[in-house]
């Protein structure tokens, strides 16, 4: 796995939009909706200093999903990623910010896995497929049993602006439900 891993080539095609999965070392910690506020806080600051679109996003207790629209002639998503996970572990109690050597040396946070899956969405249909993945995900992992019942997501966002009915999700595709397992 490590070899697939070290040769693992990423795309940066600029203006394009890109899926993520985005994890916690210790996955049994639930840091991401024990520091919600602090998540929210550092997603805001990201946007704000490196403009994208949140296509959609779900917060899970030990990782998250998002979808992000690229600027035109942007293809750092990277740095994005990178700078979300530095400014969440910086607004974190310092128990959580003690890192082994090898991390500090890196400049990676300790709570974070070092690396991210990154997938360029290819048109449409991927799109979709994605967003209903993301929505539904809180559900196939057991924390709710209606997508509507996920509070941190921008899902209600997608309903306030007429993309979703408030009780979407109900029924999943089985090719939705295995795109990724995590």
């Amino acid at each position: 796995m490590d070899d697939i891993m070290s040769n693992y080539r990423r795309d940066f095609s600029p203006g394009a939009t890109y899926f993520f999965t985005v994890v916690i070392n210790q996955r049994s910690d639930g840091l991401l909706i024990k520091y919600i506020n602090e998540f929210k806080q550092a997603y805001q600051d990201v946007v704000s200093y490196y403009p994208f679109e949140t296509i959609a996003l779900t917060v899970l207790p030990d990782h998250f999903h998002l979808i992000m629209q690229l600027p035109e002639n942007d293809s750092d998503y990277s740095k994005r990623i990178s700078s979300l996970k530095y400014n969440f572990s910086s607004l974190l109690p310092t128990y959580y910010r003690n890192m082994n050597l090898s991390r500090q040396f890196k400049r990676e946070a300790g709570i974070w896995q070092r690396r991210f899956w990154e997938h360029l969405i290819r048109d449409d249909r991927d799109l979709d497929n994605h967003i209903d993945y993301v929505y539904y995900n809180p559900v196939k992992h057991g924390y709710v049993s209606q997508v509507m019942d996920w509070k941190y997501s921008t899902f209600h966002r997608d309903v306030k602006n007429g993309i979703f009915e408030l009780d979407w999700g109900s029924y999943i595709s089985e090719s939705v439900r295995n795109l990724y397992l995590d």
